[in-house]
C-alpha cells in the first residue's frame, strides 16, 4: 500500500488505527507533508504547536511529530501535558503561531488515533490548507542545517483564564446548581472540576480517570454511550450532566431527570442566552443536518440565519469572512466567534451551567420553555452500516424522485449536502408552533455507512419517519 492511500487527509486531518495504519513511520509521512507546508507556505520562525489527548500512544505521537518538524527546522511549542483540542487552538493564535498539530482521534473509538492540523487563525486548517498539506505527502523534505529547539510547556493557563473571563462564575455558584461533568475519559479531565473547585460550584466528576481503552463506549457524547451519565445525573442529585468527547472539543448533555439534552436543544439554549442577554452583533450559522428551531430563535431576534454544508469546516470558514457570532453542527460542535473560530466543548458547558443561573431554571426546564416559545422539535438520527451497493442505491433512488415517505406527501427536497425531504404530516396539524418534518439521507464518502436524519413536531412521529427511512433503504 502506497503512503498517499494510506496517510490521506479529511476535513480536518488525518485518522487511522493504531498499529494498522496509524503507525510510527506513517505519522512522520505526516509530519514532513505538515513541516513542508509550513516551511513554504507559512513564517516557519514562528513555530508549531503541538497538543495530544489522552489515547493510547498519543504522547510518543506527538514526540514523533516534534522531531520531524524540529529536524526541519521549525521551532516546536509541545504540551508538556493532555490538551484539550481547543486548547491547542487556543495557543496557536495566542502565541501567533504559524500552525498547531493535534494527536487526538476525537470521538472515534479506542483503536483509532490521529493528526489534525490548526490554523494561524486558531481553527481547523481551511480545505485549500488541507489540500496544500497533502500535495506535500511525497516529497522529500530535507533536514535544516541545524536542528530546531523543541520547547515543552502548560498552553493550560492562558486557556483556562479565558473561560473563566467568558462566563459568569459568580452568578453559576450563587445558583446552587450542582453539575456532573463527566469527561468520557477524555482530554477535558480536570478542567472543569478545576474551574468549579476554584469558584465554589457543586459538582461530581465521572469517567475523569486516564483510561486509552475508553472502557465500554466510544468518547462521543450521544446515546448509547451517555447511558451511563443519565444514571448519575439522577443518583447524585445533580441538575444537569455537562459532557465532553474525546478531545473535549464537542459537548452533549443531560437534564436534571436523566433525559439527553441533543446537541440541538444545547446548541438552541446558548443561541437564545446568546442573543437574548448578550446581544452581541453577528449572524448564526447551522449544519444543514441541524434543527430548524434556531431558524425561530435567530428570526425573533432579527438574525440572518446561514445555512451550510455539514462539518465545522463550514462555519470556520463563514467566521473568518463576515461577522458570525455563533455557528454549530448536529454532532455537538459550537463556536463562537469571540472566543475562537473552533468549536469548544469546555466552554459550552460553562454556558450551559452560565444559562441555567441567569435564567434561573434547570436545563430540562429550559428545554421545556424553548419547546413551549418555538414549537415541540424531536431529533433522531440512525446509522447505517450497509454496503456500498446497498448505500449508492438508496441515494440513487432517493436522488430519482420519491413521492412519499412513511405515507406522508413528499413537499420538496433540497440537496446541500444529502438529500432531505421535507413531508406533509397531518398529526402535526393543530399543534402551536409545530415543527417541520423532514428527513435527510446523507452516504459517508469513505465507508460503507449512510445516516439517516429526522426532525419532526413529536418523538413518535420522528420514529415512525426514521423506520419507514430504513426500509426504504435496504428493500430497494
Amino acid at each position: 500500500m502506497s503512503e498517499t492511500t494510506v496517510v490521506k487527509f479529511g476535513t480536518d486531518g488525518w485518522r487511522g488505527i493504531i498499529a494498522d495504519d496509524f503507525t510510527y513511520a506513517n505519522v512522520r509521512v505526516a509530519a514532513r507533508a505538515i513541516a513542508h507546508y509550513v516551511i513554504e507556505q507559512e513564517d516557519a520562525k514562528a513555530g508549531v504547536c503541538i497538543g495530544y489527548d489522552t489515547r493510547f500512544g498519543s504522547k510518543s505521537f506527538a514526540k514523533v511529530v516534534a522531531d520531524v518538524l524540529a529536524d526541519a527546522g521549525i521551532p516546536v511549542t509541545l504540551g508538556n501535558k493532555v490538551t484539550p483540542t481547543p486548547e491547542l487552538s487556543f495557543a496557536v493564535r495566542g502565541r501567533k503561531a504559524a500552525g498547531g498539530v493535534m494527536i487526538t482521534s476525537s470521538h472515534n473509538p479506542a483503536e483509532w488515533n490521529g493528526v489534525k492540523y490548526k490554523a494561524s487563525y486558531g481553527g481547523s486548517g481551511s480545505p485549500k490548507i488541507i489540500k496544500a498539506i497533502e500535495s506535500y505527502l511525497l516529497k522529500p523534505l530535507a533536514d535544516a542545517p541545524a536542528k530546531a529547539k523543541i520547547e515543552e510547556v502548560d498552553f493550560s493557563p492562558e486557556y483556562i483564564a479565558a473561560l473563566e473571563s467568558f462566563v459568569d462564575l459568580k452568578a453559576i455558584k450563587e445558583s446552587g446548581y450542582k453539575f456532573l461533568i463527566d469527561t468520557m475519559y477524555g482530554a477535558g479531565k480536570g478542567y472543569l472540576a478545576g474551574i468549579f473547585t476554584r469558584a465554589g460550584i457543586p459538582f461530581v466528576e465521572f469517567r475523569s480517570e486516564w483510561n486509552p481503552a475508553f472502557p465500554g463506549i466510544n468518547p462521543e457524547p450521544i446515546l448509547p454511550h451517555i447511558a451511563p451519565t443519565q444514571k448519575a445525573v439522577v443518583e447524585n442529585k445533580c441538575d444537569a450532566g455537562l459532557i465532553t468527547d474525546g478531545d473535549a472539543d464537542r459537548i452533549g448533555a443531560v437534564d436534571e431527570n436523566g433525559n439527553v439534552v441533543d446537541a440541538h436543544k444545547v446548541f438552541a439554549v446558548i443561541l437564545e442566552w446568546l442573543l437574548k442577554r448578550k446581544g452581541w452583533p453577528g449572524d448564526v450559522t447551522r449544519a444543514f443536518n441541524t434543527t430548524k428551531m434556531l431558524d425561530r430563535i435567530a428570526a425573533k431576534y432579527g438574525r440572518k440565519l446561514h445555512e451550510h454544508g455539514i462539518g465545522f469546516k463550514f462555519v470556520c470558514d463563514l467566521m473568518l469572512e463576515q461577522e458570525i457570532l455563533v455557528g454549530g453542527e448536529e454532532s455537538g460542535g459550537i463556536g463562537i466567534s469571540k472566543h475562537l473560530p473552533e468549536r469548544d466543548g469546555l466552554l459550552n458547558s460553562l454556558l450551559i451551567a452560565n444559562v441555567m443561573a441567569d435564567e434561573k431554571k434547570t436545563l430540562g426546564e429550559l428545554v421545556a420553555a424553548l419547546q413551549e416559545e418555538y414549537g415541540e422539535h424531536q431529533y433522531g438520527r440512525v446509522d447505517m452500516h450497509i454496503a456500498n451497493d446497498v448505500k449508492e442505491s438508496a441515494i440513487a433512488r432517493a436522488k430519482a424522485g420519491v413521492s412519499e415517505i412513511a405515507g406522508l406527501k413528499v413537499l420538496r427536497t433540497e440537496d446541500l449536502d444529502g438529500i432531505k425531504f421535507y413531508l406533509d404530516n397531518p398529526t402535526c396539524v393543530g399543534k402551536p408552533n409545530a415543527a417541520e418534518t423532514w428527513l435527510l439521507l446523507r452516504a459517508s464518502g469513505t465507508e460503507p455507512l449512510l445516516r439517516v436524519y429526522c426532525e419532526s413536531c413529536s418523538q413518535q412521529s420522528v420514529q415512525q419517519v426514521l423506520a419507514a427511512a430504513q426500509k426504504f433503504v435496504l428493500e430497494g
